[in-house]
């Protein structure tokens, strides 16, 4: 759903299709459990990237008062282009958090044995990732994009995004040449006209846009009528197991912050705009989405269905490299 006179809801449209969901129900189980009280630090490093809602948070400093009065001080990493090396920053012990990136390259990961698992989940709308061409490019609509390059981070946003429009215009994967590039190397790539098109999310398709005079050959907002995937909140399961009350304390942070923003849009994009530093237009096109933050946590069996249905479909289309079951992942503090 994209009208802004809405309130934000997981079924915009169609979420994900009745039966799945349904069947994705029956199979969740149950969040893993954290212990009831802990934590082992007064410190917590959370990684950021340049327009989430980490990074505004880091720019407003209200979340770092609103921890504060837990004894809780607050430790920025970053910023991170894109969530899988933030990701490899909670793996490898430098962060805590992640930066609230997409669920697939979490759920990638975490299939390969990164032991992280998620806090929370947030769907943001309108949904702005694109599938951009440039202007005069002749790539119009999803079939012009038969023989042509089109640049996507693997297990990410881009892929699937991708993957989702040649199936809705029953175009084999086979007949576009998928190139795996992480968001530093998609855009000058896309830039310097190496690849033919980009899947990408705000505000790198936004920049695009502008900068490039590029234009939408597929929007998720407006052209797909399901959510595959999600923002999401991830850690070290140590982490959790031992610092519980850190945890809370920090999604209920994020939760506040995600409301702030949804009655401040205008406010939030201008201070995206201080950390990314890219043009007026680029901002004034992003105030025009007026983003909304829904939350969702380790208790909402509805949305933890959904999740597990577009884990599936996921998975079914190899995007994912094999079957999850998604509750194995989710900690519950």
């Amino acid at each position: 759903m994209s009208e802004h006179d809405k309130p934000a809801n997981l079924h915009r449209r169609h979420l994900l299709q009745a039966a799945i969901a349904g069947a994705a129900l029956g199979g969740a189980g149950l969040p893993l459990l954290a212990h009831g009280k802990s934590r082992n630090t007064d410190t917590v490093r959370l990684a950021w990237g340049k327009g989430g809602l980490p990074g505004i948070a880091r720019t407003r400093d209200e979340f770092e008062k609103t921890l504060a009065k837990d004894g809780i001080k607050v430790q920025w990493v970053g910023p991170f282009p894109n969530h899988a090396p933030s990701l490899q920053a909670v793996t490898g012990g430098s962060a805590d958090f992640g930066f609230g990136g997409s669920t697939t390259p979490a759920l990638a990961a975490m299939i390969a044995g990164s032991p992280l698992v998620f806090t929370q989940f947030a769907v943001v709308e309108p949904r702005s990732t694109a599938i951009i061409a440039k202007d005069g490019s002749g790539i119009d609509k999803v079939a012009d994009l038969v023989g042509k390059t089109v640049a996507v981070n693997r297990s990410g946003l881009g892929e699937f995004l991708l993957v989702a429009a040649l199936e809705k215009h029953g175009i084999a994967r086979d007949k576009v040449k998928f190139v795996y590039l992480n968001p530093p190397d998609a855009g000058p790539a896309f830039a310097q006209g190496k690849v033919d098109a980009w899947s990408m999310w705000s505000p790198g398709v936004d920049i695009a846009r502008v900068e490039y005079k590029a234009h939408d050959v597929f929007f998720e907002g407006r052209d797909l009528e399901f959510l595959i995937d999600f923002n999401s909140y991830v850690t070290h399961r140590k982490f959790a197991e031992e610092n519980g009350d850190i945890v809370r304390a920090v999604n209920a942070a994020y939760r506040a912050e995600g409301e702030w923003i949804t009655k401040n849009p205008k406010e939030a994009e201008i201070l995206v705009q201080k950390d990314a530093g890219y043009s007026d237009a680029v901002r004034d096109s992003l105030i025009r989405l007026a983003r909304r933050w829904e939350f969702h946590g380790a208790d909402d069996a509805k949305f933890i269905a959904t999740f597990q249905g577009a884990a599936d479909w996921l998975s079914e289309r190899k995007i994912l490299p094999q079957k999850v079951k998604v509750t194995d992942y989710i900690v519950k503090v």
